[in-house]
């Protein structure tokens, strides 16, 4: 067999019960699994566990996955449908803001110390406004923005057409505008959504 990837070697070693190949892939790949799990449950805990269990089911799982593509859009996709059915079992989708996406959303600014309370209420003002976002289009603006994947990436991962995941994200900035029009400064991040 020919492996064209980086990671084939190690799901190859996975394949046969190797726990340190695991330990690999996890290390390589552990951060963005987490940081899209806890952006999509909003919850540490529950991002912890979508990471655990990701990591589980690609150790079970090795047999099945190609190594001759990319791992990361795999990890993807099993991460957020895990985060999804642990969403859909919550009803507290309103109560924490969404950690992370900010990085992504807001413009890496240089701020002044007498501009930090203004960056807060930035911050906040953007933190409302996703977490307002119905969950299909949150995920794609947390994946878009925070985990900076390409539109054909996003539609892999979530199995959903190209243009699905275009339109999600153009109402989502839509949103995200109007919503953020009136309550950030001058010269804030409501441009970054036009």
């Amino acid at each position: 067999m020919v492996i064209h990837h980086p990671d084939g070697p190690l799901i190859l070693r996975l394949r046969e019960g190797d726990v340190d190949a695991l330990g690999e892939l996890y290390e390589k790949y552990k951060a963005s699994v987490y940081r899209t799990a806890l952006a999509i449950t909003r919850d540490r805990g529950a991002a912890e566990d979508v990471l655990q269990e990701s990591f589980l089911r690609l150790f079970t799982h090795a047999h099945r996955i190609r190594t001759d593509v990319p791992l990361h859009p795999w990890l993807y996709r099993v991460a957020v449908n895990l985060s999804y059915t642990w969403v859909k079992k919550q009803q507290r989708q309103q109560e924490r803001a969404l950690d992370g996406v900010l990085e992504g959303l807001v413009a890496s600014l240089h701020f002044l110390p007498e501009q930090w309370v203004e960056q807060r209420e930035t911050q906040e003002a953007i933190q409302q406004a996703v977490a307002q976002l119905p969950l299909g289009h949150r995920v794609v603006v947390v994946l878009f923005y925070l985990e900076e994947l390409s539109l054909k990436e996003i539609a892999e991962i979530l199995g959903i057409p190209e243009g699905t995941v275009k339109s999600r994200l153009h109402y989502a900035r839509r949103f995200l505008k109007e919503a953020l029009e009136g309550r950030l400064p001058v010269g804030g991040v409501v441009y970054e959504f036009t």
